[in-house]
């Protein structure tokens, strides 16, 4: 089925030139090789880590109260709409790229790409940031310890006395990069182990936290009114994705059509039922106004008179939040390697190792997170990254509905249920969370975007493999 459209801004990838039955894993392949659980714990794995050890936290004191738990149903909401989108085109179409793949089907080049250059900048910074926040709880373990590490390693320049880098986010965001650069089956094998324990560390919180619970913690439950709560649900959303970035791995995925959908489910599923339950224990445990933004819980434990517990909180935090790293990275490399193939980006990034990994894209996000968590300041690390989120997400709720319509007879493993309400509820939901995000935020998007149009026009849509006459067609074609 060929409508090849006049303007290189909607030429589209053809459905048909996706190959679900493809085993890959040749040269310069990808490898099938995870099953449903590995998928499942790559998915919670970038969901629960920093909304539950960090932001919770943060919102809870600075922003919502007690009401934290609304803003993360709020953003729950949002994300389950737009999961249920992932979740039909993950069953279709089971290629690297999640959102930018599923835009150049149903959207055409111009989304494509938008989508995609938006996305290396995203989930590069989510790994930054995450970084950053493990590092916090690495300064309260060895203060506990009774050995302060030196002031000038703990942070980035202007975030505190002496500071001068954050070494040990550094050392996180490049031990990432080593971990993945060894196969998706040994960094698989991490996420399975350490999420379990990551499931049961939240697991203990709650039980050892909910017998200090004070109700009066409670009231007053919105002290920043019911906006408060709805800004929390824009920073917090931060928090309710990461299924996003484990579909980037459909194309090593052993039986991705079947297989993807339902880990896409499951994975938010898990995170949203134990969000809620940390919320609610953190807030009872400890007014809003004492809850330390950066280490919410080992501070409340002390708080209690368990401080045992709060050295234990720490250390499961810093080993949990790697796998957010983990799925982020992963995220980012994936989405790069889709763009390289595709003829957007040069070739040379599409390069994979003898262990089907992209090497190169690799340790280049590997160093540039590195870069991000050991210079900026978290904020500003983190104000880069949930907008190119919800956009990508109203790219694909919007991508589902028109897919579904042009091109009704293409087999779908998932259908994505009532149909249009449900994409329709997520572009809703997206766009109003983008909205509400401060200015300089789409200042320095704007930039990033401005940026990525140059090098499309310069590059990418002359390279395009869509581009009859791109200069790779030759490849392609052997």
């Amino acid at each position: 089925m060929s409508d090849e459209p006049r303007s290189f801004l909607l030429r589209r990838k053809p459905v048909e030139a996706v190959d679900p039955s493809d085993e890959g894993g040749g040269e310069d392949g990808l490898q099938r090789s995870l099953g449903l659980w590995e998928l499942t714990a790559i998915g919670v794995g970038g969901i629960i880590g920093a909304g539950i050890f960090s932001l919770a936290g943060t919102v809870a004191n600075e922003t919502a109260g007690p009401a934290v738990l609304v803003s993360f149903l709020l953003a729950g909401i949002a994300s389950a709409a737009a999961a249920f989108s992932y979740a039909e085109f993950a069953g279709m179409i089971p290629k690297a790229g999640s959102a930018y793949t599923y835009g150049y089907v149903a959207l055409g080049e111009g989304v494509a790409w938008f989508i995609g250059w938006d996305l290396l900048l995203e989930y590069t910074a989510i790994v930054a940031v995450v970084a950053i926040g493990v590092s916090g709880y690495f300064g309260f373990l060895v203060e506990q310890l009774g050995a302060p590490p030196p002031d000038w390693m703990m942070g980035a320049p202007g975030t505190g006395d002496g500071h001068v880098v954050d070494l040990f986010a550094v050392l996180l965001c490049l031990g990432t990069a080593f971990l993945l650069s060894r196969g998706i089956r040994s960094a698989a094998r991490f996420e399975v182990v350490v999420v379990g324990l990551k499931v049961v560390l939240v697991l203990v919180i709650v039980v050892l936290g909910v017998v200090h619970v004070d109700s009066s913690n409670y009231t007053p439950y919105f002290p920043y009114g019911v906006g408060g709560a709805v800004t929390g649900a824009g920073v917090v959303f931060f928090a309710v994705f990461g299924y996003d970035a484990m579909s980037t791995a459909a194309e090593e995925s052993k039986d991705a059509t079947k297989h993807m959908p339902k880990a896409i489910l499951l994975s938010l599923l898990i995170a949203m039922v134990l969000y809620v339950l940390a919320t609610l224990v953190l807030t009872g445990m400890q007014k809003y106004t004492e809850i330390d933004p950066e280490s919410g819980f080992s501070s409340a434990f002390k708080a209690v008179g368990m401080p045992g517990v709060a050295n234990v909180i720490a250390v499961g935090a810093i080993v949990s939040i790697l796998t957010v790293m983990i799925t982020f990275m992963l995220g980012a490399t994936r989405v790069w390697f889709a763009m390289s193939r595709d003829g957007l980006l040069p070739k040379f990034f599409a390069k994979t190792t003898a262990r089907h990994v992209p090497g190169r894209i690799t340790w280049i996000v590997g160093v540039g997170s590195a870069l991000f968590a050991g210079f900026l300041p978290i904020g500003e690390v983190a104000e880069l990254t949930n907008i190119g989120i919800l956009l990508a997400f109203v790219v694909v709720c919007v991508a589902v509905i028109a897919l579904r319509y042009k091109r009704p007879e293409i087999p779908r493993e998932f259908r994505c249920p009532w149909m249009p309400v449900v994409p329709a509820v997520g572009v809703l939901f997206s766009l109003g969370l983008a909205l509400s995000l401060p200015v300089h935020t789409w200042e320095r998007f704007g930039i990033w975007f401005l940026i990525g149009a140059v090098v499309y026009l310069a590059y990418s849509r002359r390279h395009s493999l869509q581009n009859p006459d791109s200069p790779r067609q030759d490849e392609a074609s052997t």
